[in-house]
């Protein structure tokens, strides 16, 4: 039987999923963007599941698109084919509706993080890295450049500057300027990132689902708006959940007991461990 190129596994109330062609370096051909969309639905509507990890297999994220399957269908689309995909973004969550899962997704980046990559990482909520992960947007060698939101992910999120080097040179950064540069929100040791990663998943799954997905989705809702508009969205999401989420008064009472999960300070408690 041959072997998935998405490995989707639920554990609790985690999803993992993981891209699984380490022979072609994670490679997403159509068949692994199909996979990952799926993944990335059924994500979205279980409602068993709150956070979501996407991966590599073996030791590399991905190395982008495959372009022994995508170049040659891209050279004979013709140049309405953005149009027509306008609502449907590579891999499931860089564009159209799952690009606006209000759950949260983190992004375990080991190795080669490159291309298609970069979209996928950026597209996640946090991306936490070893320390031997390398980036790079290398398709302008090769006569492209992003189209999945890799350019506008790293403008928002980084700045002109850092975009510009990295489009405009096809070289890549090492996992601590990617640090330096806001692009990933952790750089662990090799041999613990799959340990740094649960800790993150603990660190999220302790909180309330409602006030997270509020919070996520008041991030999504703000970016790109005046200041004024931001600050009417915020003051909108954030009343609405405190008046109308009913664990608000039972967790607070754990806050006023001390009892609540992660403390820290004087009376620091445990993280729970994960299903």
């Amino acid at each position: 039987m041959p072997v998935s190129k998405v490995l989707y596994e639920k554990r609790g109330e985690v999803a993992w999923i993981t891209i699984n062609r380490p022979e072609v370096k994670n490679a997403v051909d159509v068949e692994t963007h199909e996979l990952l969309s799926a993944a990335f639905a059924d994500f979205r509507d279980d409602p068993e599941l709150r956070v979501a990890v996407l991966r590599g297999s073996g030791e590399t994220f991905t190395a982008g698109a495959d372009l022994k399957t995508h170049a040659p269908e891209w050279q004979t689309v013709g140049p309405m084919v953005g149009r027509e995909r306008i609502e449907d973004g590579l891999s499931g969550i860089t564009r159209g509706p799952l690009s606006r899962i209000a759950k949260p997704i983190i992004a375990s980046i080991d190795g080669w993080c490159l291309g298609h990559g970069i979209e996928l990482a950026m597209a996640c909520d946090l991306r936490i890295c070893s320390d031997r992960a390398k980036f790079g947007t290398f398709e302008v060698r090769r006569g492209m450049h992003s189209a999945d939101g890799g350019i506008v992910r790293l403008v928002n999120t980084c700045g002109v500057g850092f975009a510009m080097e990295m489009v405009l040179t096809g070289e890549h950064v090492s996992a601590q300027r990617a640090y330096a540069a806001n692009m990933v929100n952790r750089v662990v040791p090799h041999e613990r990132l799959a340990e740094e990663t649960e800790l993150l998943l603990r660190q999220i799954l302790r909180c309330d689902q409602a006030a997270i997905e509020s919070a996520k989705e008041t991030v999504l809702e703000i970016v790109g708006r005046p200041l004024h508009d931001q600050l009417r969205v915020e003051a909108m999401w954030g009343y609405a959940l405190c008046g109308g989420n009913t664990t608000v008064q039972a967790r607070s009472q754990q806050f006023f007991d001390k009892t609540d999960q992660g403390r820290a300070g004087e009376t620091a408690t445990p993280l729970n461990g994960l299903a």
